[in-house]
């Protein structure tokens, strides 16, 4: 009788400490979060969201768009927690109109490539660029992408602003300027290497890697805003996407990382 009361005390202990590791290891009350994240981000985003929803239990929903357009919606009032850019800029603006919590960090690092569907097709060195041989040239609007920007920065550092500018087919964001290339409506295009590369290997067709010294460091910034300041979830969100585990997965989509 004796055995079997210690057997059943020893199970019922064993079924207790499995409890309380479960319940330790989930958030004191879920909570929901809302995000803008610049559409560069995307593909390595959704990645991190369904990791973060699985392990933490908070729920993460997310807007993609242009950086640009984002930040005037935030100053317009738009109902999101935390705001990740392609860009330090709009942050570091949102930031001097106390517009947001002070709590900014550089959370990724972006990369260009010139990249086409067709293969074999001479992109290094820009030697296509050059040449001429091709209709239409994809790139995100200056105005609203830092991807953008980053593009043009590249062209005038090879000199070629003006002799490629009548072939651009402009899109507001690098989902756009990539979406403009992958349905071949252009033949190349200016995109972020995190679109066309997933741990380490590239898409189909011709790429090339932009050398970083044609364009200023795209350093990606994230902020919690005024929103999101008592919102725990946010704060774990953040926390989360800092540790070392989503670094590597940052950096798996080609990015770099401080």
């Amino acid at each position: 009788m004796g055995v079997l009361v210690g057997s059943i005390v020893s199970k019922i202990a064993k079924l207790l400490t499995v409890f309380l590791l479960t319940f330790n290891c989930l958030p004191v009350s879920a909570e929901t979060i809302t995000i803008a994240v610049a559409s560069n981000f995307r593909a390595t985003m959704n990645e991190i969201i369904s990791a973060f929803e699985a392990e933490i239990g908070h729920e993460v929903r997310v807007s993609y768009g242009s950086s640009g357009r984002f930040y005037a919606q935030i100053n317009n009032g738009a109902p999101f927690d935390v705001f990740f850019s392609a860009d330090q800029e709009k942050p570091a603006l949102l930031d001097a109109q106390n517009a947001l919590a002070s709590n900014r960090f550089t959370y990724a690092i972006g990369a260009l490539a010139l990249w086409s569907k067709s293969p074999g097709l001479p992109l290094e060195q820009a030697e296509l660029l050059r040449q001429g041989n091709f209709n239409k040239l994809s790139m995100a609007n200056p105005r609203l992408a830092p991807y953008g920007i980053a593009a043009l920065e590249v062209l005038t550092s090879l000199g070629l602003e003006e002799s490629t500018r009548d072939k651009w087919v402009q899109g507001e964001s690098i989902t756009q300027a990539f979406q403009f290339v992958d349905s071949e409506n252009a033949d190349l295009g200016f995109v972020a290497l995190s679109q066309i590369m997933q741990d380490g290997v590239s898409s189909e067709g011709s790429v090339w890697l932009i050398p970083p010294e044609l364009y200023k460091p795209i350093k990606q910034d994230a902020v919690l805003l005024a929103r999101g300041e008592g919102n725990q979830g946010a704060m774990d969100f953040l926390n989360y996407v800092q540790s070392e585990r989503v670094k590597m997965i940052i950096q798996s989509y080609g990015y770099q990382v401080e």
